[in-house]
């Protein structure tokens, strides 16, 4: 590996920390929400709503994000986005109430957003042509990498809490547990913050602002002199032809003759989120729970969702030049509804008995003598045994020690809800994850590509918002079995557009496709 090509690596390792940081912050709340809910009296659906700001902020941002990068340079808003998520960690950490808890989660909203942009756009643009892939795909690898180390950081510290250690006392880990598993994630934004300052500005952006001998100097440290000449030239030309051509809008994204690709790309982008990905990864711990398993166990099952993650996307990302997008698509959307039909009938099958015994088990006494009144009776469904928690308890009280007495409850095969969420995450990785990406970058003819692209993307994220806000609500009011179902069918009518509408985009053109797929 020669001097030019070791810089370029190490450049976009750093620029691509910007992913871990937004997988990082974007999933954290899964270990945390649980704890928000009870020392913030929430909803449900404030509950949901405090989980899915982020993400609707992160839609807004990701439609701005582009444009400044245009105006002040891709390395500041990269420093910005650093300051963002360290002042949003430490805010939410520290929020002594829940207005200012979500106001700095929704800040945070603006790193994952525009980090989701400029990270890779940075890279695409100081990378080789022959490792343009690669060097791109390490931000993806980064976000999933970001969110298994979020669902272990919050065992972590959970496990950490329960420590006798006078350190740990005196700074509050178990008191408060939540605060530090948010608070963590400003020590990567410092790091990341740091790393930044030997991060040269983008040479094409130097170029487009007609810095011209300075933008030089940043190709000859990624490349030979002579390659640099020829990239400095082929950007100028590139520039040249894009003010000549006419500005595309989002109406003729309706056009007829665009019909096809954007219908695939709608689709394929509301598929990805409505069978529940993002219900999974934001709320793994508290799914976990409602198998019985109790708090310590569903925060070490939420570290195989994570692991799982990883694992399968680093597989998507050797397969999908070698199989194709349909066949990966094809497979790991029909595993999806298989999975989700298992988890389905496996909360359908739990039933609900508070015995004498395990009433007598309970931690709290005065829980004991509430819960008494409980004792023999038997519950066909969660949501009819948490709703008589609910009027024995109330509100607070029934959230507050909802995991134990459904493990004290419970009758029902927890491996089934493993299998199944593992299985789900696993099929979801090799699948949705990378390969809507791709097929985005590949289906939209080049004129209206960044258009087309922003506008399904940002459908694709009001759709996450919706999943993540309505998922405590439908467990409380539908239960589990039918959420779980429901994705399922979702996933299962995917399959049959997947399989009858979707082209192979697999080694052909741009140009090819354009001509296959857009009407004339």
């Amino acid at each position: 590996m020669n001097k030019e090509t070791l810089f370029t690596t190490r450049i976009a390792l750093i620029v691509a920390l910007g992913g871990f940081l937004m997988g990082f912050d974007a999933s954290v709340i899964s270990g945390v929400n649980k704890f928000i809910q009870i020392d913030f009296n929430l909803t449900d659906l404030e509950l949901g709503f405090s989980v899915s700001s982020l993400t609707i902020v992160a839609a807004l941002a990701m439609m701005v994000s582009g444009p400044l990068s245009d105006r002040f340079g891709r390395k500041v808003l990269l420093k910005a986005c650093a300051i963002v998520f360290m002042v949003s960690a430490l805010g939410s950490a520290l929020a002594p109430n829940f207005i200012l808890f979500l106001i700095f989660r929704m800040f945070g909203g603006i790193g994952v957003g525009a980090s989701l942009i400029l990270a890779p756009m940075y890279i695409a643009e100081i990378a080789p042509p022959k490792q343009r892939g690669r060097l791109v795909s390490f931000n993806q690898l980064n976000i999933v990498l970001g969110i298994s180390i979020a669902f272990f950081s919050n065992y972590f510290i959970l496990s950490l809490g329960d420590s006798d250690a006078s350190w740990v006392q005196s700074l509050g880990i178990g008191e408060h547990n939540w605060r530090w598993m948010l608070g963590v994630e400003a020590l990567p934004a410092v790091l990341y913050l740091l790393g930044l300052i030997i991060v040269p500005r983008s040479p094409r952006w130097l170029i487009m602002k007609g810095q011209l001998d300075e933008a030089k100097r940043v190709l000859r440290r990624f490349s030979s002199a002579k390659q640099a000449e020829k990239d400095l030239q082929a950007v100028q030309e590139a520039l040249k032809n894009d003010q000549q051509k006419e500005k595309a809008s989002i109406a003729e994204l309706f056009k007829p003759a665009l019909r096809l690709v954007i219908t695939i790309g709608l689709v394929i982008g509301i598929l990805q989120q409505i069978t529940g990905i993002n219900s999974v990864f934001f709320y793994a711990p508290m799914i976990f729970e409602q198998s019985g398993i109790g708090t310590d166990a569903s925060f070490i099952q939420a570290i195989l969702v994570g692991l799982t993650n990883l694992v399968f996307t680093i597989i998507a990302m050797a397969l999908i030049d070698r199989l194709g997008r349909k066949p990966l698509l094809a497979f790991g959307v029909a595993g999806i509804a298989v999975f989700m039909f298992l988890l389905a009938y496996g909360f359908n099958s739990a039933s609900y008995t508070l015995t004498e015994e395990k009433i007598e088990k309970l931690s709290d006494d005065q829980l004991k003598i509430e819960i008494s009144a409980l004792a023999g009776q038997s519950f066909l469904n969660d949501v009819q045994y948490k709703n008589e928690l609910k009027s024995v308890l109330g509100n607070e009280r029934a959230k507050q020690y909802e995991s134990e007495l459904i493990t004290a409850a419970i009758t029902m095969n927890p491996s089934l809800i493993l299998m199944g969420i593992i299985g789900f995450v696993a099929c979801f990785a090799i699948s949705l994850g990378p390969v809507m990406w791709v097929l985005f970058s590949e289906l939209f003819p080049l004129r209206i590509r960044g258009i087309a692209i922003s506008f399904v993307g940002f459908v694709n994220s009001a759709v996450s918002a919706l999943v993540q806000f309505v998922f405590p609500w439908e467990l409380s009011t539908i239960g589990s079995a039918w959420t779980f179902l429901i994705y399922g069918l979702f996933a299962l009518a995917g399959l049959v557009f997947v399989l009858l509408v979707l082209p192979e985009t697999k080694g052909k053109s741009l140009e090819e496709l354009e001509v296959q797929l857009v009407k004339t």
